[in-house]
């Protein structure tokens, strides 16, 4: 209270243009921020709001990219769950927090996958690039949402189309949308307690197709938001029967595993190899351990799966081969640097001797850039749209 007896204002969420914020990992040559105008709007918004000032019970922000409205909220007092399938989001989100002044455990980290505990109060929405993630979200979420749960949702024009206000609309009821301000939107979400409520439909299946090597004719398990999850892509599908078989590697990476074909074609081609699987996306995580586990039945064969930036945590020299099908967008942004992050990695774990096997668009250049790094490469198999190389470590 104050002195007069007035209710004491609520502290307002700190605008991220007020704040220390960067992306993960931080690379000075990088000029891409860790927010946008979604995010500002969304905070302007819960500022101005007298229904929302002064948030409180259990508050869920599920998409924060970079953690600027969990660092904006947990800055104001709020207690958030962060619901992120990004590794590289989450460990951004605790750099920015220590960046602020505020105790990382003060946002509690969730991925898509973990059991909610608790009826949701606020659930703040950035929507993410992927409709099928946001629906499995939502789905998810649902048994927790009451009748007088606050949803709001933000994104740029340019991501929220038709569809994105459907999937609230089918999942959890009557929505709208804000009038754009600097090319961003709000959407505003009332539950509906009667809505129907059918299955969630994920995770999908799919049998990979005959005449593309050692996974040939083997399920693979998808997870919302893994890139490609109802058909095999076509720079997988050309890359498959190139890889490496019979090679005697003891242990192989693969690399931005996605739904882990790749890998799981390594370890059926290498019996006795030992396969990890790394990504960055905790639901291609699960993917690839659900794929992995449909071809190995419990005991059988083990594997290992990482989240993680790239291949940090590796020791030098301790692998011997290396798959990759690098990714070349950070959300909506078109950037080579998460490819350059898995190249340089992965030569420092490999090896002398050790490969390095990468499949990617022509128009990329990777061969430039393995050449520059390892010293060689070499072009192992090409068409029209992507090539197929492989570096050595020497």
């Amino acid at each position: 209270m104050t002195p007069s007896g007035a209710p004491t204002p609520a502290p307002v969420p700190v605008l991220p243009g007020e704040l220390k914020l960067a992306r993960f990992p931080q690379d000075p040559r990088d000029q891409l921020r860790a927010w946008d105008a979604a995010d500002e709007y969304l905070l302007r918004h819960l500022g101005e709001g007298p229904r929302l000032s002064g948030l409180s019970g259990h508050v869920v922000v599920f998409g924060d990219r970079w953690g600027a409205i969990s660092t904006s909220l947990a800055l104001s007092g709020t207690r958030v769950r962060q619901i992120s399938d990004s590794y590289l989001g989450q460990r951004a989100t605790s750099e920015n927090l220590a960046r602020n002044g505020k105790e990382r455990s003060c946002v509690a980290l969730a991925v898509p996958a973990d059991e909610v505990l608790a009826p949701i109060d606020v659930l703040l929405v950035r929507v993410p690039k992927s409709l099928a993630l946001l629906e499995d979200q939502l789905w998810r979420l649902r048994p927790f949402i009451k009748p007088e749960t606050t949803v709001i949702g933000t994104g740029m024009v340019t991501e929220i189309h038709t569809s994105t206000l459907q999937a609230f609309e089918r999942v959890l009821g009557p929505t709208r949308t804000s009038l754009a301000a600097r090319k961003a939107r709000l959407i505003f979400c009332e539950p509906d307690p009667e809505l129907p409520r059918p299955e969630n439909p994920w995770p999908l299946t799919y049998q990979l197709p005959d005449g593309i090597g050692a996974a040939s004719g083997h399920a693979v398990v998808n997870h919302a938001g893994t890139f490609s999850a109802d058909h095999l892509d076509i720079g997988t599908r050309f890359f498959l029967p190139q890889l490496p078989a019979g090679t005697g590697a003891a242990r192989v990476v693969d690399l931005g595993c996605g739904n882990g074909i790749v890998g799981l074609a390594a370890a059926l081609a290498n019996p006795g190899a030992a396969v990890t699987f790394v990504d960055e996306s905790y639901q291609a995580l699960a993917s690839a351990r659900a794929t992995f586990a449909a071809a190995f039945p419990p005991g059988t064969r083990e594997a290992e799966f990482l989240a993680a930036d790239g291949m940090e945590g590796f020791e030098p020299g301790s692998i011997d081969l290396v798959l990759n099908n690098p990714p070349f967008h950070s959300h909506q942004a078109t950037t080579d640097a998460t490819a350059w992050r898995m190249f340089t990695g992965a030569r420092a774990a490999l090896r002398r001797g050790g490969e390095m096997w990468v499949v990617g668009n022509r128009h990329l250049g990777y061969h430039a850039k393995l050449k520059r790094l390892f010293g060689n490469c070499d072009v192992m198999a090409s068409n029209p749209k992507f090539v197929v190389l492989r570096a050595v470590r020497r």
